[in-house]
């Protein structure tokens, strides 16, 4: 066979042999979430890892450090990450007056747009406590509420081990909690890609409209 001949049959079989794999590659969508954010001693850090292992998160930013680092917002969006609401001081809320609440969201949705993340769509209230009044100031602000389906416990000091086993009982369209802070959590990220991975599953956007994950728009 001339090596031309056999080039163009080489390069239709990858073609078709590629194709199909790469559709199926993702079976399902989750949704990384992590909190908390932004700052200069563990954003950088960890916008690396995730970008170096091919996934993408949303960011749960608290106003008062989207203020502080600007620029780390920017670097959010550059590294294709999303950029959620999580409040201004991340305070109770829910032991809030309803104009201390408006307050919290208002200037969060100010700060981050300010800082160059765009105006959130999305809303986690500290420590996933909520009710009635902060669901109708989130719904002011055109704001879909976002709690998780898995908590890796990081925050409590869970083992690597820990954070990865809690990514792998993630569903297609389900949310896992996660910070910005814990070293276990940054340690955890290759493994995590690798567990989502075997398992067909993607790292996905979260919906404004249906608050689950979906392929990024």
């Amino acid at each position: 066979m001339r090596p031309w001949i056999l080039a163009a049959a080489l390069a239709v079989t990858t073609m078709t042999s590629v194709a199909p794999a790469h559709a199926a590659a993702c079976g399902g969508y989750v949704g990384l979430t992590f909190d908390d954010g932004p700052s200069n001693a563990h954003t950088p850090a960890l916008l690396n890892a995730l970008r170096q292992n091919g996934l993408r998160a949303t960011m749960f930013n608290e106003g008062q450090y989207a203020a502080a680092y600007p620029a780390q917002v920017r670097a959010q969006v550059s590294a294709g990450m999303w950029v959620g609401n999580h409040s201004y001081t991340h305070p109770h809320l829910t032991q809030q007056s309803q104009s201390q609440m408006d307050s919290e969201v208002s200037r969060t949705q100010q700060a981050i747009a300010a800082a160059g993340g765009g105006t959130p769509k999305l809303f986690r209230p500290p420590y996933g406590e909520t009710n009635g009044t902060l669901q109708a100031v989130e719904a002011k602000y055109g704001l879909r509420q976002i709690i998780w389906d898995v908590d890796s416990q990081d925050w409590n000091n869970a083992s690597v081990d820990a954070i990865v086993a809690a990514n792998a009982r993630l569903g297609n369209g389900q949310i896992i909690l996660m910070h910005e802070w814990p070293g276990n959590t940054l340690a955890a990220i290759p493994r995590i890609a690798q567990t989502l991975a075997s398992r067909g599953l993607c790292a996905g956007m979260i919906s404004p409209q249906t608050g689950r994950a979906v392929a990024p728009g």
